[in-house]
């Protein structure tokens, strides 16, 4: 199955914003019903027998955040604009993503890369993704949408609530 980040909107039926029971609603159709996981905690997360790990943030009773982690197999993908953000190597990824968007590294994680104008990041457990063996650096593990002001810091949270007065 194909799951298209189409950001700020969400993925699949989970839509930022909607209420929480509605996420939990959203997040419950995604679980395969014939290979549910021990993993699976309604309301949070689940995970697809492909691996994929798909997780919702809630905040104030509302879908503030989907987190979706690496699948081990195929058969599932998570994709933006064409890109299967899991399969193809991280450097690549981010410099094909910068065709579309400004995507940089995270300064307090160099493992992490934040596109804030689509409110999406990226991360893989470490920065070294020269090593095509060595998946874990060399592809992203977890894609992350968001809200806006989800990535704020509290100076820019203070300031988009002024301006929203």
């Amino acid at each position: 199955m194909d799951f298209d980040l189409t950001p700020p909107i969400g993925v699949g039926p989970l839509r930022i914003g909607m209420p929480r029971q509605s996420a939990n609603t959203a997040l419950d159709s995604l679980r395969d019903l014939s290979a549910v996981s021990e993993s699976d905690r309604p309301g949070q997360h689940v995970f697809r027998p492909s691996g994929l790990m798909i997780s919702i943030h809630c905040t104030r009773d509302m879908l503030e955040a989907v987190e979706l982690g690496r699948p081990s197999a195929r058969t599932d993908r998570v994709v933006f604009r064409g890109l299967d953000v899991f399969e193809i190597p991280a450097r690549e990824l981010v410099q094909r993503m910068g065709e579309y968007t400004s995507i940089e590294a995270d300064p307090d994680d160099p493992a992490s890369f934040i596109a804030s104008d689509l409110l999406l990041s990226l991360w893989h457990p470490f920065a070294a993704d020269d090593e095509p063996d060595e998946e874990q650096g060399y592809f992203f593990n977890s894609v992350l949408l968001a809200r806006p002001g989800y990535y704020d810091t509290p100076a820019q949270a203070a300031e988009r609530l002024e301006q929203s007065s």
